[in-house]
């Protein structure tokens, strides 16, 4: 039996010896709470039929019922997620490829051996909170992200370099407008 938030491993045919079906790392992006709401102008995701396109109207309801604030991060907050990141990964032995804090939401490749992408997701996601409400009162007795995030399973190496070349490079220069 697996110990719950550890990754499971199966056992082969060929003498009952364990194979390795771990992934490669994992492709973790979350939102800042009230940014990425359903039926977002830019297309948005339901748990059981996927991608959904705008739906002004259901995006509408839904940011009439926000119980806070909106706190976009400055360039201060998004430091201290990334070195909340960082030192999370450093202190569990995993290896973060690439952590990219963003004003609305956060990108992390990391490979994390042993852990199911949902257990390294929240375990992230706690640590940059506490790190930002040390930092700033104003994210003290309220959310500070959306529930959950998305965590792709990144198998391959051509996936790994994808998602590290994505959560870089490619979002930087959305910044730019290029």
């Amino acid at each position: 039996m697996t110990e719950p938030g550890l990754a499971p491993k199966r056992l082969g045919k060929s003498n009952d010896m364990e194979i390795d079906d771990e992934p490669i790392g994992y492709f973790i992006t979350w939102t800042v709470y009230g940014t990425f709401l359903q039926g977002d102008v830019r297309w948005w995701r339901k748990k059981v039929d996927g991608e959904k396109p705008p739906q002004p109207l259901l995006e509408y309801w839904h940011r009439d019922r926000l119980k806070h604030d909106i706190v976009l991060l400055g360039d201060e907050h998004r430091e201290i997620i990334k070195t909340q990141i960082n030192s999370h990964c450093e202190h569990r032995g995993w290896h973060c490829w690439i952590a990219n804090p963003r004003t609305n939401h956060v990108h992390v490749v990391v490979t994390a051996p042993g852990y199911l992408g949902k257990i390294v997701r929240d375990q992230l996601k706690a640590n940059a909170t506490g790190g930002l409400r040390k930092f700033d009162s104003q994210f003290v007795d309220r959310p500070v992200w959306t529930s959950k995030g998305d965590v792709q399973i990144l198998e391959l190496d051509d996936d790994l370099e994808a998602a590290i070349q994505y959560a870089g490079e490619a979002q930087d220069r959305m910044d730019r407008g290029k």
